[in-house]
């Protein structure tokens, strides 16, 4: 793609996530979160490939329906109240509606189907901006009517999230679609924590910005597109392999490492407001994902790959 052409694209990207984090007024949301999402059709489809194609088209008409329910659930509450401001939303159905919108948009189990596809069908650069970037104006949206949001479903979207995410990367090889249920399971118990404390929520999605970013630029530097690809991740160079460890284990949420402190945090205060049985059933989610990274840590870092006494090493 032109650079020039690119750099618009990507400054309209940016731009569309700030106008949504920075309104008030829910037309202006809307109209940030459109301008995000036609920014990066053409960043999907940059690849002149039948599968970006496909991608890109399942982008666009979810992130459409998610967006049109939005506007739709903020008409119907500006209908019964008579305002537009985001953090008024007291009609209970519209905000029932605007739940399942942002679950939509986010790829919240049970509507995330689109995720895994789409970032299966672009490249691995693409697919990080997907599962980092593209999070940022929907949980701002969350973050905003938080107090409005019924709590009911978000715990069960938070439950349902997590327990697929780490139920469905068992059985995948593609690293793309693992990282999509990934982010999945972690979106997840974001969504668990939300209505409950809100910093514990923007906590949780900074240390998953952090991990996933590491763990694409690793997967992107090694150019690893399936299990089997990290295998020759310490021919290219031993320190990103200990670094790839390092990060997959602490998006597992292993104990000395970062990832467990979000995970930590959020079970003791599910115990704290005495949801129990919540608590276990997501710490047991917790070690179907903790499984699928395991298996990465193992392919990247306690195997060789097959090689020879002349092995010419990238580094």
């Amino acid at each position: 793609m032109n650079p020039t052409i690119y750099t618009i694209i990507l400054s309209s990207l940016a731009t569309g996530t700030i106008v949504t984090m920075t309104s008030f007024h829910w037309l202006m949301a809307w109209v940030g979160l459109e301008l995000n999402t036609l920014a990066i059709i053409p960043i999907i489809s940059t690849l002149h490939h039948p599968r970006s194609t496909e991608a890109a088209t399942k982008y666009f008409l979810t992130q459409a329906a998610a967006s049109a329910m939005i506007l739709f659930s903020s008409m119907i509450n500006a209908w019964n109240t008579g305002t537009w401001d985001i953090t008024q939303m007291s009609y209970a159905p519209s905000n029932t509606l605007l739940s399942l919108a942002l679950a939509l948009k986010l790829g919240l189990a049970p509507a995330h189907f689109w995720l895994p596809e789409v970032l299966q069908g672009s490249t691995l650069p693409t697919a990080f901006i997907i599962a980092t970037w593209q999070k940022l104006a929907p949980m701002s949206l969350i973050y905003m009517t938080m107090n409005n949001l019924p709590s009911t479903i978000l715990l069960m979207l938070g439950l349902t999230s997590s327990t697929i995410g780490g139920w469905s990367g068992l059985n995948q090889t593609q690293t793309r679609k693992i990282m999509a249920y990934s982010s999945i399971a972690h979106l997840g118990w974001m969504a668990m924590i939300a209505s409950i404390m809100s910093n514990i929520m923007i906590m949780n999605l900074l240390v998953y910005l952090m991990m996933t970013t590491a763990l694409f630029l690793s997967l992107i530097c090694s150019k690893s597109k399936t299990i089997q690809d990290t295998a020759t991740t310490w021919t290219t160079s031993p320190t990103l392999g200990i670094i790839m460890m390092l990060t997959l284990l602490s998006l597992g949420g292993l104990p000395p490492l970062t990832g467990f402190l979000p995970k930590w945090l959020v079970l003791e205060e599910l115990i704290m407001q005495n949801l129990i049985p919540m608590a276990t059933a997501m710490a047991m989610s917790a070690l179907l994902s903790l499984f699928c990274y395991l298996r990465l840590t193992y392919s990247t870092t306690l195997t060789l790959s097959p090689n020879t006494l002349q092995t010419k090493f990238k580094w």
